[in-house]
């Protein structure tokens, strides 16, 4: 049990920002029917990444190819390991920028892991229903993660010198106000069933949630120990996210291919058989700009 702690505490904090780009593929996009996106698009990265250009980026080639496209595309610049609380007030900021800014009355928010949580919670928090047109959540756990319980029940992680450390840690990546022990227990599965039995989704805007599971732990190696876990918990899910916390509102998306939680958002812009990851968020719009957003 130990060994997988270290494994999958390693792979939870720090690989996602860290992997480097293999089998890049740029592939050109033939449209399925012309993009008419009447808002601008903000995406809203999860925990260990940030949008400031280190490392690694939190959306692959998916932010570019959409932009190639005519899709006008923000990033929500929320911290890499800030609470709920915390970085909804930071999406606010960005949201009121972007608005003021362009003249637009709204935006779209496609939001990946806990950035999809965030975003709820800003929604109800601000009253942004008049501002947000639509939240699109990607592999986010709504009814809480397991692992976020299993590290949140290891005694260390109730050390005070630790708490401290991971602080120091959440600074590296630039954060305005890291908060690892606040992070982890935000999605715990005990939190995410007291948020949304309290968070109500806001009528004004169009929710949609999209997720995928590995058919098999070694469809990515690297969260093989993770979706083993998981999977003996919770039966399928994305190396990180489980299939039954991923599933939340009215309008629910489960992709056909085998992807992992990092992969679903081309991270490390991997060639992934039968799967261009980019289309998929190209897709994603084009319904939206169907729908009047």
């Amino acid at each position: 049990m130990k060994k997988i702690f270290c494994y999958v505490f390693v792979c939870f904090l720090f690989f996602p920002n860290l992997l480097p780009a293999q089998n890049i593929v740029y592939t050109e996009f033939v449209p399925d029917g012309k993009i008419e996106l009447k808002y601008p698009v903000v995406l809203v990265h999860g925990i260990a990444r940030n949008d400031s250009g280190r490392g690694v980026h939190p959306w692959g080639r998916i932010s570019r190819i959409l932009r190639d496209n005519g899709v006008e595309v923000y990033y929500g610049n929320t911290d890499a390991w800030g609470d709920i609380k915390s970085n909804a007030e930071l999406l606010k900021t960005t949201v009121d920028t972007i608005l003021e800014n362009t003249g637009h009355e709204k935006v779209n928010i496609i939001a990946h892991s806990k950035g999809g949580i965030d975003a709820r919670y800003f929604i109800w928090k601000y009253g942004y229903g008049n501002r947000v047109a639509s939240l699109t959540t990607v592999a986010t756990p709504h009814g809480g993660s397991e692992m976020a319980d299993f590290f949140f029940d290891l005694e260390v992680i109730q050390n005070d010198s630790l708490r401290r450390s991971l602080q120091t840690i959440g600074r590296l990546f630039g954060d305005v106000n890291p908060d690892m022990y606040s992070t982890n227990h935000d999605l715990t599965t005990r939190n995410m069933k007291e948020f949304n039995e309290n968070i109500t989704a806001d009528p004004g805007v169009y929710y949609q949630s999209v997720y995928s599971v590995m058919n098999n732990s070694m469809d990515d190696p690297f969260f093989y120990r993770s979706h083993s876990y998981i999977k003996n918990i919770s039966g399928n899910n994305d190396g990180l996210v489980s299939e039954r916390s991923a599933r939340w509102g009215n309008n629910i998306i489960k992709l056909p291919n085998s992807l992992s939680h990092q992969q679903i958002i081309d991270q490390g812009m991997r060639r992934i058989p039968g799967m261009d990851i980019p289309n998929i968020y190209l897709n994603l719009v084009r319904e939206l700009g169907k729908k009047g957003f």
